[in-house]
């Protein structure tokens, strides 16, 4: 949704000499409830009216698709008076910050946000220091409404390099995963797993960690428990046969392990396993 709005204000924008850029009067001391930052942002009204107390007199109502650009350390106000949607992007100097709003007239229904690491050449500092010099001839719309055109677009290709970079790596995510499940008999560790693909051990922890939502050694356990089940319902093997096949060198580890996966100890999961079978067959 995000990437669809940030499009649209950008054909907008682009197409368009109707909607305005404000810039904030910060002439006076932030009131209270004043938003400040120590980055530059862009307030973006997709969808209604709002109005904003930094903004001089008379020039303080924002409408669908008017921009009002904040400087880093500078203020602004928005009074919410009916229905609205507004878009906040903030530029940090390493991430972009997208903050989708929604205002039913009454209360907020709703809130997208979403940030991206910000790549490539400096081309959106530079965008922004032309609006800082822009902030002292506020009058010329047509190089501050094409200086904002240049940001959404520099905000559409970090949205699409993000997209690249998740498929990348999600499917790298999927072989990693594919690899510890056929190989986890074997002595694996964060770092020889991340030697075998070529990345950092903090790069597979971090791949972990926003893929799947758990961490290396936690699925690895997972895994070798799983197998374990499969020994210990299959085959007639010691309890430490049982850890050596499944990838654990310690069997008192292994035991440890099984008892808080499984609220059991690997002989009573096996001796429930084949009472439940006796019953099933009788």
């Amino acid at each position: 949704m995000l990437q669809d709005v940030i499009e649209t204000l950008f054909r907008s924008v682009s197409g368009s000499d109707a909607f305005a850029v404000r810039f904030p009067d910060n002439s006076l001391p932030a009131p209270e409830l004043a938003s400040v930052v120590s980055f530059p942002r862009i307030e973006f009204v997709v969808e209604g009216e709002v109005r904003d107390r930094s903004i001089a007199a008379g020039k303080g109502l924002l409408r669908q698709g008017d921009a009002l650009y904040i400087p880093g350390g500078k203020w602004n106000l928005m009074v919410w008076d009916q229905s609205a949607t507004v878009l906040s992007i903030l530029f940090s100097k390493e991430k972009l910050g997208f903050s989708l709003q929604f205002w039913d007239g009454v209360t907020f229904t709703g809130t997208d946000k979403q940030s991206v690491s910000r790549l490539g050449p400096r081309v959106g500092s530079f965008l922004l220091q032309a609006m800082n010099e822009i902030i002292s001839n506020p009058d010329d719309q047509q190089t501050a409404r094409c200086v904002v055109a240049g940001l959404l677009s520099h905000c559409q290709e970090q949205l699409a390099n993000r997209a690249q970079i998740l498929t990348r790596s999600g499917a790298l995510f999927e072989v990693i995963k594919k690899y510890i499940e056929e190989n986890a008999a074997l002595p694996l560790t964060r770092e020889n797993v991340a030697k075998r693909f070529h990345i950092t051990p903090n790069y597979l922890s971090h791949l972990f960690r926003k893929s799947g939502d758990i961490g290396f050694s936690e699925y690895l356990n997972h895994v070798r428990l799983e197998k374990a089940k499969l020994l210990l319902k299959g085959y007639e093997l010691k309890i430490k046969e049982v850890a050596a096949s499944s990838g654990f060198v310690d069997s008192n580890y292994f035991c440890r392990v099984f008892r808080k996966s499984t609220a059991r100890s690997p002989s009573e999961y096996r001796s429930q396993w084949l009472s439940q079978l006796s019953d099933r067959k009788s």
